[in-house]
């Protein structure tokens, strides 16, 4: 058997391979490595292109396209392409539930907290599983430029990104095959691009701001010692170049007299549009034609068309300034991010805002990317200029339903951290919460080592859903772990201190990660089907309750149908297939929700005239 050391200061696993940095983005995703020239580099591979679309489509016949060949079906398979999944990481229903008319393809909306899963055909797929399919995407690729197998990576994600969309993040990775070794803010990863925050003696403010296709957001960063603290963050969602090329478009509509022409070829328009915008990098105007349609404009037009949107960047950085105590005096570098910040007036208005030049030198489409090599190679050990603080060699998490790991502490996390996540009951009346915390890498609890279990007691009686416990991780520079239970509805609160690393040896450390390594695809995969049975158990529960309480308001038909989809929901729980478990879910969801809502309204009529029902 083959042996490995792992250094334990960064968790990761000393061998000659390459660590890969991964800009997965909303719009584009790439992938960036060391080159035996010790600079960073984008892999471009094949010619196919730098850049790899985060866009996935499912064929007809269970073929999976990724990138650019996926891109061709936006317009003639929409239904089946998956588009902007970035927006649906870690995210549950009700997060998405004013957005569902940006997207073409079918998101399940029962209404709930649970997580998003997409509908394709008669199979389900969660926001993991499709950036999973783009990560594999970028893997191979990278495998196939460099002739190297790719197996660890530095994966960057937005500073706004909560614990549970970094985890979500984390698990992408695992399922194509990759150990992720650190989770990057894009924003610090942009910086190590300039060399900003290298010097560990070095103290900076600096914004950086990120205009991509569909998203902006500018984070105000404080380095000091080699730590990038996050002081403010602030932006918008929907809101990118996607937006300038939709204005343009608009304007000539508008310009032809086709405001009310239904047959407008959008597609094509939208291209010209977007060939336009950047076509002001090197003229002042842009006079061409889709099919009879005269595609005109000039530069001052088009300032004029999107200087409300620039506008509304500017007002993200002063409230971003706001959230962060600071002036613009205090800022001392800029740097640009995102192939929209090309755009001559994005650049004039950032830089007389902050009152200062901005770094625009890196390609914006790369600078993240590059930064993540550059933070890759940190992990390696190729950098020994630069001090990498303490690490947690091993992730620290609780037991959740079903027996499942859910990390709130991963590895290569720097010490002293913390973090901590927010849970709730799953049956009614529940006044005792067991909090079990482990140590490891897997997805299973029992394959992890256990640290310590304590009850958190008197919880008050309320429905399953209803309580709000926060569970915080506080890790301080000897090892120490203190763990925080607090149900914020009452104040009730327990607490106990463990220290992790106790009793283990380095070899036992090196054989958690190498099992890990080994059993990723399965571990992750493991993990959905207990997700769906957990999500299948607590529908069931809701359902027969429902039915229960509501009798008297209820057709015997509606009775006998809901009980029978509920014993056929029983019943696929057992089945192991986590596709038909959550079209069971689906159909039962999609049956009962009328004459719920129907109930709902009567209970509210009731109540408007001075009475209550169950």
């Amino acid at each position: 058997m083959a042996t490995v050391s792992i250094n334990l200061t960064t968790g990761s696993i000393q061998k000659e391979e390459i660590i890969v940095g991964i800009d997965l983005g909303t719009t584009n995703s790439l992938v960036a490595f060391i080159n035996p020239d010790k600079n960073p580099q984008v892999i471009n591979d094949t010619g196919k292109g730098v850049l790899v679309p985060s866009i996935v489509h499912f064929g007809s016949n269970g073929e999976v396209s990724v990138g650019n060949e996926a891109r061709d079906f936006l317009i003639s398979d929409p239904q089946n392409t998956i588009f902007s999944v970035k927006r649906l990481l870690g995210r549950s229903y009700k997060d998405v539930a004013g957005y569902q008319n940006y997207f073409s393809y079918k998101i399940i909306d029962d209404d709930t907290e649970s997580l998003v899963k997409i509908k394709v055909g008669d199979a389900f797929y969660t926001p993991v599983e499709l950036s999973g399919l783009i990560l594999k995407e970028l893997k191979e690729r990278a495998e196939h430029a460099i002739k190297t197998p790719v197996n660890k990576a530095v994966i960057t994600v937005p500073a706004y990104f909560n614990d549970s969309q970094r985890q979500a993040t984390r698990d992408a990775g695992k399922l194509a095959g990759l150990d992720v070794l650190r989770i990057v803010n894009e924003p610090t990863a942009a910086s190590l691009a300039y060399g900003i925050g290298l010097n560990p003696e070095e103290t900076k403010t600096i914004a950086v701001y990120d205009l991509g296709g569909g998203t902006f957001d500018v984070s105000i960063l404080q380095i000091q010692n080699g730590i990038f603290e996050v002081l403010a963050t602030n932006g918008d969602t929907f809101l990118g170049g996607d937006d300038f090329d939709r204005l343009i478009v608009n304007y000539w509509i508008e310009k032809n007299n086709l405001q009310n022409q239904h047959d407008l070829p959008q597609q094509e328009l939208r291209l010209k549009a977007e060939e336009a915008k950047k076509s002001f990098s090197h003229q002042n105007l842009f006079n061409e034609k889709v099919g009879e349609i005269w595609c005109t404009i000039d530069l001052e037009t088009f300032e004029k068309l999107i200087l409300p949107k620039v506008q509304q960047t500017i007002d993200s950085c002063k409230n971003a300034l706001k959230d962060a105590g600071l002036t613009i005096n205090q800022i001392d570098e800029v740097v640009m991010v995102g192939g929209s910040t090309r755009t001559a007036l994005v650049k004039r208005m950032v830089a007389e805002f902050f009152n200062r030049p901005v770094h625009d030198d890196v390609n914006p489409d790369e600078v993240v990317a590059l930064g993540a090599a550059i933070q890759a190679d940190i992990l390696a050990g190729n950098r020994t200029d630069i001090l990498l603080l303490d690490v947690t060699p091993l992730s620290l998490g609780i037991e959740t339903m079903g027996g499942l790991m859910d990390v709130i502490i991963p590895r290569n996390a720097k010490i002293p951290t913390k973090a901590g996540r927010q849970y709730t009951t799953s049956i009614d009346g529940q006044v005792n919460m067991k909090i079990a915390v482990y140590q490891g890498e897997r997805d299973l609890v029992k394959e992890n080592r256990k640290l310590a279990e304590f009850d958190l007691k008197g919880i008050p009686s309320m429905p399953a859903g209803f309580p709000k416990v926060d569970i915080n991780f506080l890790l301080n520079a000897d090892g120490i772990l203190t763990i925080q239970a607090v149900e914020q509805r009452s104040g009730v609160k327990q607490q106990v201190e463990v220290k992790p690393a106790y009793g283990l040896t380095d070899a036992e450390v090196e054989q958690m990660l190498m099992d890990s390594i080994t059993h990723a695809k399965d571990d992750v995969q493991q993990r959905m089907l207990i997700e769906a049975r957990t999500e299948g158990e607590q529908m069931v529960y809701t359902a027969e309750r429902f039915v229960q309480k509501n009798v008297e308001y209820l057709a015997a038909t509606e009775i006998t149908d809901t009980l029978k989809l509920v014993a056929e929901l029983k019943e696929s729980l057992t089945s192991g297939d986590k596709d038909l478990i959550h079209k069971q879910i689906d159909t039962l969801n999609e049956f009962t929700k009328p004459f719920a809502e129907r109930l709902m309204d009567q209970a509210i009529g009731t109540a408007m005239k001075g009475k209550s029902i169950e």
